[in-house]
């Protein structure tokens, strides 16, 4: 799996990172949406990596997901920032176009 994350979607993750050392974690978030296979992929900010998460090829950032929601994303992907939310994509899809700086952080706090 491989992430590249675009010059405007970094330089907002550098801007809203709380800590020094930034890592990103891929996340398949299913609250309100019924059962584990409903969801959307998103991102967060972390403090550090667990267990049960591995790396994510990533060249700007360190990048992790956790083992049991890696099939819920695609093999190469895209992180950009459109000046009011993030958009994670791949070649074949869409995967989020609305992911707010509010959810990034909201495991930083």
């Amino acid at each position: 799996m491989k992430l590249t994350i675009t010059d405007q979607a970094l330089k907002k993750l550098m801007e809203i990172n709380n800590e020094e050392q930034l890592l990103l974690a891929l996340t398949y978030d299913t609250e309100g949406c019924g059962c584990g296979v409903n969801g959307m992929p998103t991102i967060t900010l972390i403090k550090e990596q667990t267990a049960n998460q591995h790396q994510v090829e990533c060249e700007q950032a360190q990048t992790v997901v956790q083992h049991q929601q890696a099939v819920f994303f695609n093999k190469d992907m895209k992180l950009d920032y459109n000046g009011a939310t993030f958009r994670l994509s791949s070649p074949e899809e869409m995967l989020n176009p609305f992911i707010s700086v509010q959810a990034v952080q909201q495991t930083m706090e």
